[in-house]
């Protein structure tokens, strides 16, 4: 991992704010977690999601997620169109 390839990550990230993605993150043994949700801020070393319950609408539940985890695919993102 180079400081050019977290770069991009962030600077991609942050160009889809506020837009809607699937995101699944490896939670351990082979386990993924997947959920749908809205990236609502960016920061320099991590970003937000804010979750959707299963019938679409949005939860009060908001993860983080490092830029590194998405590097290392620990976490993966598909945008999903509105």
């Amino acid at each position: 991992m180079t400081q050019l390839d977290l770069q991009r990550v962030r600077q991609s990230i942050k160009n889809q704010v506020g837009n809607k993605i699937k995101i699944s993150a490896n939670r351990g043994r082979h386990k993924f977690e997947t959920a749908q949700g809205v990236i609502t801020e960016t920061y320099p070393n991590i970003f937000l999601v804010e979750l959707e319950d299963k019938s679409g609408k949005t939860q009060s539940k908001t993860v983080s997620f490092s830029y590194q985890d998405v590097i290392t695919k620990d976490v993966r993102m598909m945008l999903l169109e509105n």
